[in-house]
């Protein structure tokens, strides 16, 4: 339920531009993150939720999160999609960091909620925005930063 609070404030505190930019906690990480569960509602499902036992879903090796100040956010290997594009929204400080982007069109979307205290991750990718059959896949990992040689 938690999860839900934090993404539904995300997006209710990412409709001014000015409150879209806001990197306050120099970032360098590279996590390894562990696919837990995946809730999804589609044509076929209504947000049903689904553990790694029940649906194969590929744990992300190496996400990597760089953040410095005052609006450098980068965000690689957690999708394709997220790769290419640039970031509406970039949020770093010291409990979390969010990040948001769409398509041209508006129609697609992909956010993402990393908590450093506990590590998690929930990565939502929306589809079909502007339809009354909106698509959501919401993934949630368990992330642990990889070994770094100093």
């Amino acid at each position: 339920m938690r999860y839900f609070i934090l993404i539904i404030t995300f997006f209710l505190t990412s409709n001014v531009y000015a409150k879209n930019i806001n990197i306050s906690v120099k970032t360098d990480l590279d996590l390894n993150c562990k696919f837990e569960k995946v809730i999804i509602k589609n044509a076929e499902h209504n947000f049903v939720s689904f553990t790694s036992d029940q649906i194969k879903r590929e744990n992300i090796e190496s996400l990597k999160i760089i953040a410095k100040n005052p609006d450098i956010l980068v965000i690689k290997n957690l999708s394709k999609f997220i790769n290419k594009i640039n970031l509406e929204v970039k949020i770093s400080n010291k409990d979390i960091i969010l990040i948001q982007a769409f398509d041209q069109e508006r129609n697609y979307s992909e956010s993402a909620v990393f908590t450093r205290s506990s590590g998690e991750l929930i990565h939502e990718i929306t589809r079909k925005i502007k339809s009354d059959e909106k698509e959501k896949d919401i993934s949630f990992y368990s992330c642990k930063k990889n070994n770094q040689d100093t």
